[in-house]
């Protein structure tokens, strides 16, 4: 893409000031900002006013496989899972998109160093709990890395400096998510700098658009894989393509699988899975009415009992039914680092504009089943969301100690 074409672009849908620094940008930023134009979907700006209801449908329990029934059949799991494993048959894929930010950092969330004695980073941890089933089952399972356009140099980087922490390098397949463009409330782009239109990854289900885009749906083809399990890279003690829920879930005959874990408490600020209109979905916390945290299943347990952590087993010929153009577009209100007209870098105390994102319990809600499966929460949930205090740093080194992990 030339100038005029950005140019002719741009004033198309009135955001021909995206080019208001581009004389004075370098040959190089001139390029990497055409390219930008050329690459961005802007199409989301049509959606400012007509983004994803907040109307929900209807809501119902779904009923977990619970920890008793898994423990009774973890045999029968276990074999059925290993033999898929074993035949190539499940793939991971690590959403690793996201930024230290909240910890203090300005790398990569997966680099943060969560060691006492030594150094032991987060991406470690992730690589480490995968590497137990491939040294199980002696098979090593294709792993696909998410990054993003902020850290993806940086991170397949340090994979190469950490010798991909003892996984075969051959059998990773890094690749960047998608980005959305960021607005103000009236529509308008911001600049995060005189050569880059400000972004943010499209959301926790952007990453089978993503692949497809990036071709890599091709290998899930030729490889035969039918199973791919999709999970965040801040719970460091989550089990990854765990024989067990693999076997279940392929046992149970669904769409997909999900690990759930008991709520803590029925105000716990978690989504759960759930029903909705007859189909999977997942309810936010803050959507759960009274009536819904004092309802009762048939065995006197709390009905939406079950929290979600993000580790999702896809069946993956069903992932050609979710497609963009049902997906809803959630559009966000955020506090967005901008230049102003001057190019003074403006960093907001307040929302001052819009993100677009789609979100995995809508990916979800296009499938026909799911299976919530219990893990216990103490021995695969360890999320590291702050620096301290709960879900952080602090917390999941406790979890990892009670694990008999060393730090």
């Amino acid at each position: 893409m030339n100038y005029t074409q950005a140019k002719e672009k741009m004033t198309a849908i009135g955001q021909e000031h995206i080019l208001r620094y581009f004389d004075e940008l370098s040959p190089a930023q001139q390029e990497n900002l055409l390219k930008q134009i050329e690459e961005t979907d802007f199409s989301v700006l049509k959606r400012i006013d007509c983004g994803a209801s907040d109307e929900r449908g209807v809501f119902s329990p779904l009923a977990a496989m619970q920890l008793s029934e898994i423990e009774a059949r973890r045999q029968e799991f276990y074999d059925v899972g290993a033999e898929a494993i074993k035949a190539g048959k499940t793939a991971a894929l690590l959403l690793a998109g996201g930024m230290g930010t909240r910890l203090g950092s300005d790398n990569p969330k997966g680099m943060y160093d969560i060691g006492v004695t030594k150094p032991v980073y987060i991406f470690e941890r992730i690589v480490s709990n995968l590497l137990d089933v491939v040294k199980d089952t002696d098979t090593w399972i294709r792993l696909f890395i998410m990054t993003s356009e902020k850290n993806h140099d940086a991170t397949v980087k340090f994979f190469k400096e950490q010798d991909y922490f003892g996984y075969k390098a051959d059998r990773i397949v890094f690749f960047k998510q998608d980005m959305a463009p960021a607005c103000d409330f009236d529509g308008k782009l911001y600049m995060e700098a005189k050569d880059r239109i400000s972004t943010s990854p499209n959301g926790n289900a952007g990453w089978y658009s993503s692949m497809v885009r990036a071709g890599l749906d091709k290998i899930l083809t030729d490889e035969g894989i039918e199973w791919i399990d999709i999970f965040a890279v801040d719970n460091v003690l989550q089990r990854i393509c765990d024989p067990c829920f693999v076997g279940a879930t392929i046992l149970a005959d669904v769409a997909v699988g999900a690990k759930v874990v008991r709520k803590a408490a029925p105000d716990e600020k978690v989504g759960v899975m759930c029903l909705e209109d007859g189909r999977p979905s997942i309810v936010e916390y803050y959507e759960l009415s009274e009536e819904m945290m004092d309802a009762k299943d048939e065995n006197g347990d709390p009905a939406y009992n079950y929290g979600v952590i993000l580790n999702y087993l896809f069946r993956t010929s069903e992932l050609t039914k979710v497609t963009d153009d049902k997906m809803p577009l959630h559009v966000v209100r955020k506090k967005i680092p901008y230049i102003d007209e001057t190019g003074t870098q403006i960093k907001p105390s307040e929302p001052n504009g819009y993100k677009f994102e789609q979100l995995v319990l809508d990916m979800i809600h296009q499938l026909s089943s799911c299976l919530p499966y219990e893990v216990v929460r103490d021995k695969e949930f360890a999320p590291i969301k702050n620096a301290t205090g709960v879900d952080s740093v602090e917390s999941a080194r406790e979890l990892l100690k009670k694990n008999h992990i060393e730090l």
